[in-house]
Protein backbone atom coordinates (compact mmCIF):
# COMPACT_ATOMS: atom_id res chain seq x y z
CA UNK A 1 0.00 0.00 0.00
CA UNK A 2 1.31 3.45 -0.93
CA UNK A 3 2.55 5.42 2.05
CA UNK A 4 0.62 8.60 2.73
CA UNK A 5 2.41 11.94 2.60
CA UNK A 6 2.92 14.12 5.65
CA UNK A 7 0.84 16.85 4.00
CA UNK A 8 -2.18 14.55 3.67
CA UNK A 9 -1.94 13.67 7.36
CA UNK A 10 -1.75 17.35 8.29
CA UNK A 11 -4.93 18.06 6.32
CA UNK A 12 -6.68 15.10 7.92
CA UNK A 13 -5.77 16.22 11.44
CA UNK A 14 -6.73 19.79 10.57
CA UNK A 15 -10.28 18.63 9.80
CA UNK A 16 -12.65 21.56 9.50
CA UNK A 17 -9.77 23.90 10.32
CA UNK A 18 -8.00 23.17 7.04
CA UNK A 19 -9.75 26.21 5.56
CA UNK A 20 -7.65 28.27 7.96
CA UNK A 21 -4.53 26.97 6.23
CA UNK A 22 -6.06 27.92 2.86
CA UNK A 23 -6.86 31.39 4.16
CA UNK A 24 -3.35 31.67 5.60
CA UNK A 25 -1.78 30.89 2.21
CA UNK A 26 -4.08 33.32 0.38
CA UNK A 27 -3.22 36.11 2.80
CA UNK A 28 0.47 35.22 2.50
CA UNK A 29 0.18 35.65 -1.27
CA UNK A 30 -1.47 39.06 -0.73
CA UNK A 31 1.43 39.90 1.56
CA UNK A 32 3.83 38.90 -1.22
CA UNK A 33 2.06 41.25 -3.61
CA UNK A 34 2.27 44.07 -1.05
CA UNK A 35 6.00 43.31 -0.64
CA UNK A 36 6.64 43.22 -4.40
CA UNK A 37 5.03 46.55 -5.30
CA UNK A 38 7.62 48.73 -3.46
CA UNK A 39 10.39 47.26 -5.63
CA UNK A 40 8.55 48.47 -8.71
CA UNK A 41 8.10 51.89 -7.11
CA UNK A 42 11.81 52.06 -6.23
CA UNK A 43 12.74 51.15 -9.79
CA UNK A 44 10.52 53.96 -11.08
CA UNK A 45 12.01 56.37 -8.54
CA UNK A 46 15.51 55.54 -9.81
CA UNK A 47 14.44 56.29 -13.38
CA UNK A 48 13.04 59.68 -12.33
CA UNK A 49 16.21 60.52 -10.42
CA UNK A 50 18.46 59.59 -13.32
CA UNK A 51 16.34 61.63 -15.71
CA UNK A 52 16.77 64.62 -13.39
CA UNK A 53 13.14 64.96 -12.32
CA UNK A 54 12.58 67.34 -9.37
CA UNK A 55 8.89 66.58 -8.84
CA UNK A 56 8.73 66.57 -5.01
CA UNK A 57 5.04 65.61 -4.91
CA UNK A 58 5.75 62.47 -6.93
CA UNK A 59 8.59 61.41 -4.61
CA UNK A 60 6.48 62.06 -1.49
CA UNK A 61 3.52 60.13 -2.85
CA UNK A 62 5.80 57.25 -3.88
CA UNK A 63 7.32 57.03 -0.40
CA UNK A 64 3.87 57.20 1.26
CA UNK A 65 2.57 54.52 -1.10
CA UNK A 66 5.50 52.25 -0.16
CA UNK A 67 4.64 52.88 3.50
CA UNK A 68 1.06 51.81 2.88
CA UNK A 69 2.33 48.68 1.13
CA UNK A 70 4.53 47.92 4.11
CA UNK A 71 1.56 48.27 6.50
CA UNK A 72 -0.51 46.00 4.27
CA UNK A 73 2.31 43.47 4.17
CA UNK A 74 2.56 43.45 8.00
CA UNK A 75 -1.23 43.18 8.36
CA UNK A 76 -1.54 40.33 5.86
CA UNK A 77 1.38 38.54 7.52
CA UNK A 78 -0.07 38.90 11.02
CA UNK A 79 -3.52 37.64 10.06
CA UNK A 80 -1.98 34.86 7.97
CA UNK A 81 0.15 33.56 10.85
CA UNK A 82 -2.81 33.87 13.24
CA UNK A 83 -4.91 31.63 11.01
CA UNK A 84 -2.07 29.15 10.58
CA UNK A 85 -1.58 29.01 14.37
CA UNK A 86 -5.28 28.28 14.94
CA UNK A 87 -5.12 25.44 12.41
CA UNK A 88 -1.82 24.16 13.81
CA UNK A 89 -3.02 24.00 17.41
CA UNK A 90 -6.05 22.07 16.17
CA UNK A 91 -3.70 19.68 14.34
CA UNK A 92 -1.54 19.14 17.43
CA UNK A 93 -4.61 18.60 19.58
CA UNK A 94 -6.02 16.10 17.09
CA UNK A 95 -2.74 14.18 16.98
CA UNK A 96 -2.60 13.94 20.78
CA UNK A 97 -6.24 12.83 20.98
CA UNK A 98 -5.65 10.20 18.30
CA UNK A 99 -2.53 8.92 20.07
CA UNK A 100 -4.26 8.66 23.45
CA UNK A 101 -7.30 7.04 21.87
CA UNK A 102 -5.05 4.58 20.03
CA UNK A 103 -3.37 3.45 23.25
CA UNK A 104 -6.80 2.31 24.44
CA UNK A 105 -7.68 0.33 21.31
CA UNK A 106 -4.41 -1.52 20.70
CA UNK A 107 -3.42 -4.59 22.76
CA UNK A 108 -1.77 -3.89 26.11
CA UNK A 109 1.29 -5.93 25.17
CA UNK A 110 1.97 -3.60 22.25
CA UNK A 111 1.83 -0.62 24.60
CA UNK A 112 4.14 -2.27 27.13
CA UNK A 113 6.71 -3.00 24.41
CA UNK A 114 7.76 0.65 24.54
CA UNK A 115 9.02 2.59 27.51
CA UNK A 116 6.45 4.95 29.04
CA UNK A 117 8.99 7.73 28.63
CA UNK A 118 8.89 7.22 24.86
CA UNK A 119 5.14 7.73 24.73
CA UNK A 120 5.40 10.78 26.95
CA UNK A 121 8.18 12.18 24.76
CA UNK A 122 6.19 11.67 21.54
CA UNK A 123 2.80 12.84 22.84
CA UNK A 124 4.12 15.89 24.68
CA UNK A 125 7.53 17.16 23.56
CA UNK A 126 7.78 15.77 20.03
CA UNK A 127 4.27 16.78 18.98
CA UNK A 128 4.72 20.19 20.59
CA UNK A 129 7.95 20.74 18.65
CA UNK A 130 5.94 20.68 15.38
CA UNK A 131 4.07 23.86 16.31
CA UNK A 132 6.65 26.36 15.08
CA UNK A 133 7.17 24.59 11.78
CA UNK A 134 3.50 23.99 10.94
CA UNK A 135 2.39 27.44 12.07
CA UNK A 136 5.15 29.37 10.27
CA UNK A 137 6.16 27.28 7.29
CA UNK A 138 2.75 27.45 5.62
CA UNK A 139 2.52 31.27 5.39
CA UNK A 140 6.18 32.25 5.59
CA UNK A 141 7.66 29.58 3.37
CA UNK A 142 4.93 30.32 0.83
CA UNK A 143 5.59 34.06 0.95
CA UNK A 144 9.36 33.77 0.89
CA UNK A 145 9.28 31.48 -2.14
CA UNK A 146 6.62 33.37 -4.11
CA UNK A 147 8.25 36.79 -3.68
CA UNK A 148 11.58 35.78 -5.30
CA UNK A 149 9.65 34.00 -8.07
CA UNK A 150 7.64 37.17 -8.78
CA UNK A 151 10.79 39.32 -8.80
CA UNK A 152 12.62 36.82 -11.01
CA UNK A 153 9.80 36.83 -13.59
CA UNK A 154 9.78 40.63 -13.66
CA UNK A 155 13.56 40.65 -14.13
CA UNK A 156 13.14 38.41 -17.18
CA UNK A 157 10.76 40.97 -18.70
CA UNK A 158 13.40 43.68 -18.31
CA UNK A 159 16.30 41.62 -19.68
CA UNK A 160 16.30 37.83 -19.83
CA UNK A 161 20.10 37.65 -19.68
CA UNK A 162 20.35 39.62 -16.45
CA UNK A 163 17.38 37.69 -15.07
CA UNK A 164 19.01 34.33 -15.70
CA UNK A 165 22.29 35.55 -14.25
CA UNK A 166 20.56 35.54 -10.84
CA UNK A 167 20.48 31.75 -11.07
CA UNK A 168 24.27 31.37 -11.12
CA UNK A 169 24.77 31.65 -7.32
CA UNK A 170 21.46 29.82 -6.76
CA UNK A 171 22.72 26.79 -8.68
CA UNK A 172 25.87 26.74 -6.57
CA UNK A 173 23.87 27.19 -3.37
CA UNK A 174 21.34 24.48 -4.26
CA UNK A 175 24.23 22.15 -5.07
CA UNK A 176 25.56 22.72 -1.55
CA UNK A 177 22.09 22.11 -0.11
CA UNK A 178 21.78 18.77 -1.90
CA UNK A 179 25.24 17.85 -0.63
CA UNK A 180 24.16 18.77 2.89
CA UNK A 181 20.98 16.71 2.57
CA UNK A 182 22.95 13.71 1.33
CA UNK A 183 25.37 13.93 4.24
CA UNK A 184 22.41 14.39 6.60
CA UNK A 185 20.71 11.21 5.46
CA UNK A 186 19.93 9.16 8.56
CA UNK A 187 21.60 11.66 10.90
CA UNK A 188 18.38 13.26 12.12
CA UNK A 189 16.80 9.84 12.68
CA UNK A 190 19.88 8.94 14.72
CA UNK A 191 19.49 12.07 16.86
CA UNK A 192 15.83 11.18 17.42
CA UNK A 193 16.81 7.67 18.54
CA UNK A 194 19.49 8.96 20.91
CA UNK A 195 17.18 11.64 22.29
CA UNK A 196 14.46 9.07 22.97
CA UNK A 197 16.98 6.84 24.75
CA UNK A 198 18.15 9.82 26.82
CA UNK A 199 14.55 10.61 27.76
CA UNK A 200 13.86 6.99 28.72
CA UNK A 201 17.05 6.85 30.80
CA UNK A 202 16.17 10.09 32.56
CA UNK A 203 12.67 8.79 33.43
CA UNK A 204 14.18 5.51 34.67
CA UNK A 205 16.78 7.37 36.75
CA UNK A 206 14.19 9.67 38.37
CA UNK A 207 11.68 6.88 39.04
CA UNK A 208 14.35 4.67 40.57
CA UNK A 209 16.13 7.34 42.60
CA UNK A 210 14.89 5.85 45.88
CA UNK A 211 16.34 2.43 45.09
CA UNK A 212 19.53 4.00 43.71
CA UNK A 213 20.17 5.87 46.95
CA UNK A 214 19.13 2.98 49.18
CA UNK A 215 21.61 0.59 47.58
CA UNK A 216 24.39 3.09 46.96
CA UNK A 217 24.21 2.81 43.17
CA UNK A 218 24.29 6.56 42.61
CA UNK A 219 27.56 6.46 40.70
CA UNK A 220 26.80 3.60 38.30
CA UNK A 221 23.20 4.71 37.69
CA UNK A 222 24.23 8.31 37.05
CA UNK A 223 26.97 7.10 34.72
CA UNK A 224 24.32 5.41 32.57
CA UNK A 225 22.40 8.68 32.37
CA UNK A 226 25.56 10.70 31.75
CA UNK A 227 26.59 8.31 28.96
CA UNK A 228 23.18 8.68 27.32
CA UNK A 229 23.51 12.49 27.58
CA UNK A 230 26.98 12.42 26.01
CA UNK A 231 25.82 10.21 23.17
CA UNK A 232 22.84 12.51 22.64
CA UNK A 233 25.13 15.52 22.35
CA UNK A 234 27.77 13.71 20.26
CA UNK A 235 25.27 12.65 17.58
CA UNK A 236 24.25 16.31 17.07
CA UNK A 237 27.87 17.42 16.92
CA UNK A 238 28.73 14.68 14.43
CA UNK A 239 25.74 15.66 12.31
CA UNK A 240 26.85 19.30 12.26
CA UNK A 241 30.45 18.30 11.54
CA UNK A 242 29.38 16.38 8.43
CA UNK A 243 27.26 19.24 7.10
CA UNK A 244 29.04 22.41 8.21
CA UNK A 245 30.98 23.05 4.96
CA UNK A 246 27.97 22.42 2.73
CA UNK A 247 25.77 24.56 4.96
CA UNK A 248 28.32 27.38 4.94
CA UNK A 249 28.57 27.13 1.16
CA UNK A 250 24.81 27.38 0.71
CA UNK A 251 24.61 30.37 3.05
CA UNK A 252 27.47 32.05 1.17
CA UNK A 253 26.29 31.43 -2.40
CA UNK A 254 22.48 31.66 -2.14
CA UNK A 255 22.32 35.38 -1.19
CA UNK A 256 25.13 36.39 -3.58
CA UNK A 257 22.85 37.38 -6.48
CA UNK A 258 25.23 40.20 -7.46
CA UNK A 259 27.80 37.53 -8.32
CA UNK A 260 26.01 37.03 -11.63
CA UNK A 261 24.02 40.25 -12.06
CA UNK A 262 26.89 42.76 -11.89
CA UNK A 263 29.24 41.30 -14.54
CA UNK A 264 26.42 40.30 -16.92
CA UNK A 265 24.57 43.62 -16.44
CA UNK A 266 27.72 45.75 -16.95
CA UNK A 267 28.58 43.80 -20.09
CA UNK A 268 25.09 44.45 -21.49
CA UNK A 269 25.28 48.16 -20.62
CA UNK A 270 28.69 48.45 -22.27
CA UNK A 271 27.53 46.95 -25.56
CA UNK A 272 24.39 49.12 -25.49
CA UNK A 273 21.80 46.32 -25.17
CA UNK A 274 20.72 47.45 -21.66
CA UNK A 275 20.08 51.02 -20.49
CA UNK A 276 21.76 52.26 -17.28
CA UNK A 277 18.30 52.88 -15.75
CA UNK A 278 17.19 49.28 -16.37
CA UNK A 279 20.54 48.01 -15.10
CA UNK A 280 20.09 49.85 -11.79
CA UNK A 281 16.51 48.55 -11.60
CA UNK A 282 17.81 44.99 -12.07
CA UNK A 283 20.39 45.51 -9.33
CA UNK A 284 17.72 46.77 -6.92
CA UNK A 285 15.34 43.91 -7.73
CA UNK A 286 18.16 41.37 -7.42
CA UNK A 287 18.84 42.64 -3.92
CA UNK A 288 15.20 41.78 -3.13
CA UNK A 289 15.87 38.11 -3.90
CA UNK A 290 18.38 37.69 -1.07
CA UNK A 291 16.47 37.83 2.23
CA UNK A 292 13.37 35.80 1.30
CA UNK A 293 15.49 33.01 -0.21
CA UNK A 294 17.64 32.75 2.91
CA UNK A 295 14.53 32.67 5.12
CA UNK A 296 12.81 30.08 2.90
CA UNK A 297 15.75 27.69 2.89
CA UNK A 298 16.19 28.08 6.66
CA UNK A 299 12.99 26.03 7.00
CA UNK A 300 14.41 22.99 5.21
CA UNK A 301 15.66 21.39 8.44
CA UNK A 302 12.30 22.00 10.11
CA UNK A 303 10.43 20.37 7.22
CA UNK A 304 12.67 17.29 7.47
CA UNK A 305 12.12 17.17 11.24
CA UNK A 306 8.34 17.36 10.85
CA UNK A 307 8.40 14.37 8.51
CA UNK A 308 10.35 12.34 11.09
CA UNK A 309 8.20 13.42 14.04
CA UNK A 310 5.00 12.77 12.11
CA UNK A 311 6.43 9.37 11.24
CA UNK A 312 6.75 8.53 14.95
CA UNK A 313 3.18 9.58 15.69
CA UNK A 314 1.72 7.93 12.60
CA UNK A 315 3.55 4.66 13.40
CA UNK A 316 1.52 4.46 16.61
CA UNK A 317 -1.74 5.57 14.97
CA UNK A 318 -1.39 2.98 12.21
CA UNK A 319 -0.87 0.07 14.61
CA UNK A 320 -3.44 -2.68 14.32
CA UNK A 321 -6.41 -2.25 16.64
CA UNK A 322 -8.08 -4.98 18.61
CA UNK A 323 -10.87 -5.89 16.20
CA UNK A 324 -14.23 -5.36 17.88
CA UNK A 325 -17.69 -4.45 16.49
CA UNK A 326 -18.99 -0.97 17.17
CA UNK A 327 -22.51 -2.10 18.05
CA UNK A 328 -23.87 -4.92 20.19
CA UNK A 329 -25.41 -7.50 17.85
CA UNK A 330 -25.34 -10.57 20.12
CA UNK A 331 -26.72 -10.23 23.62
CA UNK A 332 -24.83 -12.33 26.21
CA UNK A 333 -26.95 -14.56 28.43
CA UNK A 334 -25.72 -14.38 32.01
CA UNK A 335 -22.10 -13.65 32.82
CA UNK A 336 -20.41 -17.05 32.70
CA UNK A 337 -16.92 -17.06 31.19
CA UNK A 338 -15.44 -19.94 29.24
CA UNK A 339 -11.92 -20.30 27.82
CA UNK A 340 -11.52 -22.90 25.10
CA UNK A 341 -8.12 -23.88 23.69
CA UNK A 342 -6.70 -20.45 24.50
CA UNK A 343 -3.14 -19.85 23.37
CA UNK A 344 -1.24 -16.61 23.68
CA UNK A 345 2.14 -15.57 22.32
CA UNK A 346 4.10 -12.52 23.40
CA UNK A 347 6.92 -11.35 21.13
CA UNK A 348 6.78 -14.65 19.20
CA UNK A 349 7.11 -16.65 22.42
CA UNK A 350 4.07 -18.70 23.36
CA UNK A 351 3.07 -18.05 26.99
CA UNK A 352 -0.19 -20.01 27.24
CA UNK A 353 -0.51 -23.44 25.63
CA UNK A 354 -4.19 -24.32 25.26
CA UNK A 355 -6.09 -23.16 28.34
CA UNK A 356 -9.57 -24.60 29.00
CA UNK A 357 -11.58 -23.06 31.84
CA UNK A 358 -15.13 -22.56 32.95
CA UNK A 359 -15.82 -19.64 35.27
CA UNK A 360 -19.43 -19.62 36.42
CA UNK A 361 -21.69 -16.82 37.53
CA UNK A 362 -21.99 -16.34 41.27
CA UNK A 363 -18.84 -18.29 42.05
CA UNK A 364 -15.36 -17.35 43.19
CA UNK A 365 -12.75 -18.84 40.87
CA UNK A 366 -9.12 -18.65 41.92
CA UNK A 367 -5.91 -18.92 39.87
CA UNK A 368 -2.83 -20.10 41.75
CA UNK A 369 0.60 -21.25 40.66
CA UNK A 370 4.28 -20.34 40.66
CA UNK A 371 5.39 -16.86 39.63
CA UNK A 372 5.47 -16.49 35.84
CA UNK A 373 3.10 -19.40 35.28
CA UNK A 374 0.60 -17.25 33.33
CA UNK A 375 -2.07 -16.41 35.92
CA UNK A 376 -2.11 -12.66 35.30
CA UNK A 377 -1.86 -13.21 31.54
CA UNK A 378 -5.08 -15.23 31.64
CA UNK A 379 -6.77 -12.48 33.67
CA UNK A 380 -5.68 -9.85 31.17
CA UNK A 381 -6.97 -11.93 28.28
CA UNK A 382 -10.30 -12.27 30.08
CA UNK A 383 -10.34 -8.49 30.58
CA UNK A 384 -9.61 -8.07 26.84
CA UNK A 385 -6.40 -6.16 27.49
CA UNK A 386 -4.79 -8.57 25.03
CA UNK A 387 -6.19 -10.73 22.25
CA UNK A 388 -5.79 -14.50 22.24
CA UNK A 389 -3.52 -15.98 19.57
CA UNK A 390 -5.68 -19.10 19.22
CA UNK A 391 -8.87 -20.40 20.78
CA UNK A 392 -11.67 -18.25 22.16
CA UNK A 393 -13.05 -16.65 25.28
CA UNK A 394 -16.84 -16.40 25.60
CA UNK A 395 -18.89 -14.21 27.90
CA UNK A 396 -22.48 -15.26 28.39
CA UNK A 397 -22.04 -17.63 25.46
CA UNK A 398 -20.76 -14.91 23.08
CA UNK A 399 -17.17 -14.67 21.86
CA UNK A 400 -15.74 -11.52 23.43
CA UNK A 401 -14.36 -10.56 20.01
CA UNK A 402 -17.98 -10.21 18.88
CA UNK A 403 -18.75 -7.71 21.65
CA UNK A 404 -18.03 -3.95 21.44
CA UNK A 405 -14.96 -3.08 23.50
CA UNK A 406 -16.77 -0.38 25.49
CA UNK A 407 -19.61 -2.75 26.32
CA UNK A 408 -17.36 -5.62 27.37
CA UNK A 409 -14.98 -3.54 29.49
CA UNK A 410 -18.04 -2.15 31.21
CA UNK A 411 -18.86 -5.68 32.37
CA UNK A 412 -15.53 -6.14 34.18
CA UNK A 413 -13.93 -4.48 37.19
CA UNK A 414 -10.20 -5.24 37.21
CA UNK A 415 -8.11 -4.66 40.33
CA UNK A 416 -4.39 -5.41 40.05
CA UNK A 417 -1.68 -5.12 42.70
CA UNK A 418 -0.22 -2.08 40.96
CA UNK A 419 -3.39 -0.17 40.08
CA UNK A 420 -2.90 3.48 39.26
CA UNK A 421 -4.29 6.48 41.11
CA UNK A 422 -4.51 9.85 39.38
CA UNK A 423 -3.38 13.13 40.91
CA UNK A 424 -6.95 13.86 42.00
CA UNK A 425 -8.85 13.75 45.26
CA UNK A 426 -9.68 10.42 46.89
CA UNK A 427 -13.32 11.04 46.01
CA UNK A 428 -12.63 11.59 42.30
CA UNK A 429 -10.32 8.56 42.10
CA UNK A 430 -13.09 6.34 43.48
CA UNK A 431 -15.69 8.04 41.28
CA UNK A 432 -13.74 6.94 38.18
CA UNK A 433 -15.43 3.58 38.70
CA UNK A 434 -18.81 5.08 37.87
CA UNK A 435 -19.23 8.34 36.01
CA UNK A 436 -21.71 10.63 37.76
CA UNK A 437 -21.75 8.67 41.03
CA UNK A 438 -23.06 10.65 44.00
CA UNK A 439 -20.91 11.41 47.03
CA UNK A 440 -23.06 9.00 49.02
CA UNK A 441 -22.35 6.17 46.57
CA UNK A 442 -18.62 6.92 46.79
CA UNK A 443 -18.69 6.80 50.59
CA UNK A 444 -20.73 3.58 50.61
CA UNK A 445 -18.21 1.90 48.29
CA UNK A 446 -15.36 3.03 50.55
CA UNK A 447 -17.14 1.70 53.63
CA UNK A 448 -17.83 -1.62 51.91
CA UNK A 449 -14.14 -2.29 51.34
CA UNK A 450 -13.00 -0.98 54.71
CA UNK A 451 -11.18 2.19 53.70
CA UNK A 452 -13.66 4.80 54.96
CA UNK A 453 -11.97 5.17 58.36
CA UNK A 454 -8.45 5.76 57.03
CA UNK A 455 -9.82 8.19 54.42
CA UNK A 456 -11.53 10.22 57.14
CA UNK A 457 -8.19 10.26 58.97
CA UNK A 458 -6.53 12.05 56.04
CA UNK A 459 -5.99 15.81 56.17
CA UNK A 460 -9.01 16.67 54.03
CA UNK A 461 -10.84 13.36 54.12
CA UNK A 462 -12.33 12.43 50.74
CA UNK A 463 -11.09 15.73 49.27
CA UNK A 464 -7.43 14.88 49.95
CA UNK A 465 -5.39 14.93 46.73
CA UNK A 466 -3.45 11.66 46.50
CA UNK A 467 -0.51 12.99 44.46
CA UNK A 468 1.01 11.64 41.25
CA UNK A 469 0.33 7.87 41.01
CA UNK A 470 -1.06 8.07 44.57
CA UNK A 471 2.36 8.94 45.97
CA UNK A 472 0.92 10.61 49.10
CA UNK A 473 -0.60 7.30 50.25
CA UNK A 474 0.87 4.00 51.35
CA UNK A 475 0.72 0.94 49.11
CA UNK A 476 -2.09 -0.61 51.14
CA UNK A 477 -4.11 2.61 51.12
CA UNK A 478 -3.77 2.96 47.37
CA UNK A 479 -4.87 -0.64 46.90
CA UNK A 480 -7.99 -0.29 49.01
CA UNK A 481 -9.03 2.86 47.12
CA UNK A 482 -8.65 0.93 43.86
CA UNK A 483 -10.87 -1.83 45.30
CA UNK A 484 -13.44 0.80 46.31
CA UNK A 485 -13.35 2.11 42.75
CA UNK A 486 -14.01 -1.38 41.40
CA UNK A 487 -16.85 -1.92 43.87
CA UNK A 488 -18.46 1.36 42.82
CA UNK A 489 -18.36 0.19 39.20
CA UNK A 490 -20.59 -2.72 40.27
CA UNK A 491 -19.63 -4.77 37.19
CA UNK A 492 -20.94 -8.34 36.71
CA UNK A 493 -17.36 -9.68 36.60
CA UNK A 494 -14.69 -8.79 39.16
CA UNK A 495 -11.02 -9.69 38.67
CA UNK A 496 -8.76 -9.34 41.71
CA UNK A 497 -5.14 -9.81 40.64
CA UNK A 498 -3.13 -9.99 43.88
CA UNK A 499 -5.58 -7.40 45.20
CA UNK A 500 -4.46 -7.87 48.80
CA UNK A 501 -0.74 -7.76 48.06
CA UNK A 502 -0.17 -4.51 49.98
CA UNK A 503 -2.69 -4.94 52.80
CA UNK A 504 -1.83 -5.88 56.36
CA UNK A 505 -3.56 -8.94 57.94
CA UNK A 506 -6.22 -6.87 59.72
CA UNK A 507 -7.25 -4.94 56.62
CA UNK A 508 -6.89 -8.03 54.45
CA UNK A 509 -9.71 -9.60 56.47
CA UNK A 510 -11.83 -6.49 55.82
CA UNK A 511 -11.09 -6.69 52.10
CA UNK A 512 -11.91 -10.39 52.03
CA UNK A 513 -15.26 -9.66 53.66
CA UNK A 514 -15.97 -7.00 51.05
CA UNK A 515 -15.05 -9.42 48.27
CA UNK A 516 -17.57 -11.86 49.68
CA UNK A 517 -20.26 -9.26 49.13
CA UNK A 518 -19.40 -9.18 45.43
CA UNK A 519 -19.97 -12.89 44.89
CA UNK A 520 -23.74 -12.83 44.83
CA UNK A 521 -24.94 -12.97 41.20
CA UNK A 522 -21.45 -12.09 39.94
CA UNK A 523 -18.46 -13.80 38.43
CA UNK A 524 -15.35 -13.34 40.58
CA UNK A 525 -11.79 -14.22 39.61
CA UNK A 526 -9.10 -14.06 42.28
CA UNK A 527 -5.35 -14.39 41.71
CA UNK A 528 -3.22 -14.79 44.83
CA UNK A 529 0.11 -16.17 46.01
CA UNK A 530 -1.10 -16.55 49.59
CA UNK A 531 -3.26 -19.63 49.32
CA UNK A 532 -5.07 -18.94 52.58
CA UNK A 533 -6.87 -16.06 50.85
CA UNK A 534 -8.47 -18.37 48.26
CA UNK A 535 -8.93 -21.65 50.15
CA UNK A 536 -12.70 -21.03 50.32
CA UNK A 537 -13.02 -20.41 46.57
CA UNK A 538 -15.63 -22.46 44.72
CA UNK A 539 -13.03 -23.57 42.21
CA UNK A 540 -9.24 -23.25 42.14
CA UNK A 541 -7.22 -23.57 38.93
CA UNK A 542 -3.59 -24.54 39.38
CA UNK A 543 -1.49 -23.02 36.59
CA UNK A 544 2.05 -24.08 35.72
CA UNK A 545 4.12 -23.08 32.67
CA UNK A 546 1.10 -21.76 30.79
CA UNK A 547 -1.03 -24.88 31.28
CA UNK A 548 -3.80 -25.94 33.67
CA UNK A 549 -2.20 -28.44 36.02
CA UNK A 550 -5.41 -29.25 37.91
CA UNK A 551 -8.62 -27.70 39.18
CA UNK A 552 -11.06 -28.26 42.02
CA UNK A 553 -11.74 -27.22 45.59
CA UNK A 554 -9.05 -26.70 48.20
CA UNK A 555 -9.64 -30.12 49.76
CA UNK A 556 -9.68 -31.90 46.40
CA UNK A 557 -6.43 -30.29 45.29
CA UNK A 558 -4.70 -31.05 48.58
CA UNK A 559 -5.57 -34.68 48.09
CA UNK A 560 -4.84 -35.02 44.38
CA UNK A 561 -2.48 -32.28 43.14
CA UNK A 562 1.17 -32.53 44.19
CA UNK A 563 2.01 -29.00 43.05
CA UNK A 564 -0.84 -27.46 45.02
CA UNK A 565 0.01 -29.56 48.08
CA UNK A 566 3.64 -28.41 47.94
CA UNK A 567 2.56 -24.78 47.56
CA UNK A 568 0.19 -25.13 50.51
CA UNK A 569 2.82 -26.73 52.71
CA UNK A 570 5.28 -23.95 51.83
CA UNK A 571 2.59 -21.38 52.64
CA UNK A 572 1.84 -22.96 56.02
CA UNK A 573 5.55 -23.14 56.88
CA UNK A 574 5.96 -19.50 56.00
CA UNK A 575 3.07 -18.59 58.30
CA UNK A 576 4.56 -20.68 61.10
CA UNK A 577 7.90 -18.94 60.65
CA UNK A 578 6.27 -15.56 61.22
CA UNK A 579 7.07 -16.01 64.92
CA UNK A 580 10.76 -15.87 63.98
CA UNK A 581 10.70 -12.17 63.30
CA UNK A 582 13.27 -10.21 61.35
CA UNK A 583 14.88 -8.72 64.44
CA UNK A 584 15.33 -12.17 65.99
CA UNK A 585 16.82 -13.48 62.75
CA UNK A 586 19.17 -10.50 62.50
CA UNK A 587 20.46 -11.04 66.06
CA UNK A 588 20.83 -14.77 65.66
CA UNK A 589 21.77 -14.95 61.99
CA UNK A 590 24.64 -17.33 62.54
CA UNK A 591 22.57 -19.80 64.54
CA UNK A 592 19.72 -19.64 62.05
CA UNK A 593 22.09 -20.26 59.18
CA UNK A 594 23.66 -23.23 60.94
CA UNK A 595 20.23 -24.64 61.74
Amino acid sequence: MKKRSTFSWVLEFAGRKKKYYVGSVMLAICGVAASFVPYLVIADLVKHLISGSRDGDYYLKAVLFMGVCWLLRVTFHSVSTTLSHIATFHVLGSIRKQLCKKLVTIPLGMVLDDNSGSYKNIIVERVDSMEITLAHVVPEFTANILLPVAIFIYLLTIDWRVGLSNLIPSVLGIGCIFGMMKRSQGEFDRTVEKTKYLNDTAVEYINGIEVIKAFGKTGSSYEKFAKAAREGADCFIEWMRKCIWFQSGSLAFMPATFLGVLPVGLFCVRNGSLTPEDFITCVILSAGLITPLVVAFSYMDDIIKVRTIFGEAIEIIEREDMVRPKELTKQPVGNDLRLTGVKFAYKDKEILHGIDMEIKKGEVTAFVGPSGSGKSTIARLVDSLWDVSEGEITYGGVNIRDLPLDYYTGQIAYVAQDNYLFDLSVRENIRLGKAGATDEEVVNAAKACGCHDFIMGLEKGYDTVVGGAGGHLSGGERQRICIARAMLKNAPVVILDEATAYTDPENEAVVQNSVAKLVQNKTVIVIAHRLSTVMDADKIYVIRDGRVEDCGTHEKLLAGCALYRNMWNAHIMAKDDDSLDIVHMAKNGGEAANA
